[in-house]
């Protein structure tokens, strides 16, 4: 949940080049920052770390160094305060860590630590495992040669219990330690330098050739090399170097003015690139998906709606049925699994922990995952037995849209490849993009931005459909509350006679999703319930209906209008997050990547 960004090299401005990768991070964390540098002539670290975003913030009264590391929160232990921002130091000001994940059993090992005579400053389980390392190098006793500070990293870091990743510098040595479970870390190969992220974007501006940490390595990173070893037993590695596909441009907002608007805009591109692009993926992973009895799709937030609307299409084009369940919760019902299971995990950032551990304790029992991420590299592509790459690029925006969008795609092309007609599924993609160019039309950006002027005052927002329109209402539930703050809930339409119906009153927005296809009837029947209870609906349809007090048309294009209708849901949410005032890229409470439980 926090960034993390590292430099070793020959430059003696590492503090602003840490800085710097830090602001590409910062929608990993964004509740404080602090950068960690080095002074030559083996004088204490210098730490400058503040509460809030990282914004404008300048290291430029930090000392020259060739060596730093720096970190963005999003807080877990103690509150929101410059003292709780990371790094932190051991008592002697010669040791710096920063963390990213939870260290449970912090209170047991801090107890003894205190015994010893270490002094805490926070109140994180963070500055916990610095002092331990500290309490080791002072105590271990090792064979002549080895490296004693490396040593007493490597022991602290087996004695955390918990998904870890842990990145310690010292006065004594030029190079950064970093030790993985659970957490992502990424080492960037360089020339006479390199780095440490814990997202490969930050390193797009520095370098492509990147290694993945698996779960207990650890790298010694140093301005000339990187040395991999197995944190459990020492056993010396080999990196496994890949190359990155993304540009910096598109990791950058260019003229936007926010991540969130750029990906939005984006979309259409993304979706007539599979649909150009795809065919021959889906197909070969149609033909490996018939030869499995059953079928389940995963997925937690976004995601998880994905994998709902999948339920719909492979149901509706492929004649298959597919099993549905929140990844957090896909764990504690797994006995039915055999080796005739076929999950389908889908992830934009593939580093998920509640997705991550399903998939783990799935593949115990003789299942084959396929992976649909968004992230080369990442834990769930490097998990699953099969790789879908969705090809949204890099994602910035904590709520996710092109990420979620490409998914839709993939799943319709699949479905379509299952049912032997790939062609058809492509052609239904190009209605899509034709009908989401229409959606960023002026004019319709003129309406939604009027609309969300008029909604931005209220209380409760209710979204209804039927069909593919439920998981679409869904997600338009989920970014209008995630970015906007505004209560909204998605609700099937056929529900709201069994108990939603009691919350409709007088003036209550209602979005009713009504495409040309078997729902529309019965969503319109929805909507007219809704708007004899006083409420204010507004239609989201290919054409007008006399019960809309607001209309956004949205052109069809069969199973893929709804790409479309999605996009109008987004579009509204962005608009009402910034009539109230509010930055839709780095939503309260929320991180990009939820890489802890």
């Amino acid at each position: 949940m926090c960034g993390i960004f590292g430099y070793v090299g020959n430059r003696t401005n590492a503090a602003n080049i840490v800085l710097e990768g830090l602001k590409l991070l910062e929608y990993r964390g964004y509740d404080s920052w602090g950068v960690a540098a080095i002074p030559q002539a083996g004088k204490k670290i210098a730490v400058k770390k503040k509460a809030g975003k990282i914004g404008s913030a300048s290291v430029a009264d930090m000392p020259k160094s060739t060596l730093a590391f720096g970190h963005t929160r999003w807080a877990t232990h103690g509150g929101v305060t410059d003292v709780n921002a990371h790094p932190h130091l051991d008592c002697t000001g010669q040791i710096a860590i920063i963390h990213n994940g939870i260290f449970e059993n912090y209170e047991e090992v801090k107890k003894k630590l205190l015994k010893k005579g270490h002094r805490f400053i926070s109140e994180t389980d963070t500055e916990v495992a610095v002092h331990l390392i500290e309490e080791y190098t002072k105590t271990m006793i090792l064979p002549a040669g080895e490296a004693g500070f490396t040593k007493a990293v490597q022991k602290a870091f087996n004695e955390m219990e918990g998904l870890n990743a842990i990145i310690v510098t010292d006065t004594k040595n030029n190079q950064l330690i970093a030790a993985r479970n659970g957490s992502p870390l990424v080492v960037g190969f360089g020339d006479g330098e390199n780095f440490l992220a814990s997202d490969a974007a930050a390193l797009l501006p520095h370098t492509k050739q990147v290694h993945f940490l698996e779960d207990d390595e650890m790298a010694i990173i140093g301005p000339n090399a990187i040395m991999l070893f197995n944190a459990k037993t020492g056993e010396r590695l080999l990196p496994k170097k890949q190359r990155l596909t993304w540009t910096t441009a598109e990791a950058e907002k260019g003229s936007y003015p926010y991540f969130m608007l750029k990906e939005i805009y984006e979309q259409p591109g993304v979706v007539a690139d599979i649909a150009a692009s795809g065919i021959g993926q889906a197909q070969k992973m149609a033909d490996k998906l018939k030869k499995f009895r059953h079928l389940y799709m995963i997925g937690c937030g976004t995601a998880s709606y994905a994998a709902i609307a999948g339920e719909y299409l492979f149901s509706k084009i492929a004649r298959r049925h597919a099993n549905v369940a929140i990844a957090s919760e896909f764990g504690y019902h797994l006995e039915f699994l055999t080796r005739e299971s076929f999950v389908v995990a889908i992830s934009q950032s593939g580093e998920t922990m509640d997705i991550l551990e399903s998939v783990k304790k799935t593949k115990g029992k003789g299942a084959t995952i396929l992976a649909l991420v968004n992230v080369l590299g990442s834990t769930l592509y490097r998990e699953a037995h099969e790789k879908m790459l969705i090809g949204a690029g890099p994602e910035k925006g904590v709520a996710s849209t092109k990420a979620f969008i490409g998914m839709l795609a993939h799943l319709t092309l699949l479905a379509y490849a299952v049912a032997g007609r790939g062609q058809e599924g492509a052609a239904v993609l190009t209605l899509a993009v034709k009908s989401m160019k229409a959606v960023l039309a002026d004019a319709n950006i003129k309406r939604l931005k009027a609309l969300a002027a008029m909604l931005r005052n209220k209380n409760h927002i209710f979204a209804i459909g039927r069909g593919l329109s439920y998981p679409t209402a869904l997600e338009t539930a989920l970014k209008i509350k995630e970015i906007s703050y505004i209560h909204a809930e998605g609700l099937a339409a056929g529900e709201l006679k069994h108990g939603p119906l009691a919350l409709v009153t007088r003036g209550t927005p209602c979005i009713a999703f009504l495409p040309n296809d078997e729902t529309y009837g019965a969503n319109l029947a929805g909507a007219m319930e809704m708007k004899a209870r006083g409420g204010f609906v507004i239609g989201i349809s290919h054409k007008p209906h006399e019960v809309f007090d607001e209309f956004i048309k949205v052109g069809d294009a069969r199973e893929g209008t709804i790409m479309p209708n999605v996009m109008v849901g987004q579009l509204l949410a962005y608009y009402l997050t910034l009539e109230r005032g509010f930055d839709p890229d780095m939503p309260r409470n929320l991180a990009k990547s939820v890489t802890v439980k």
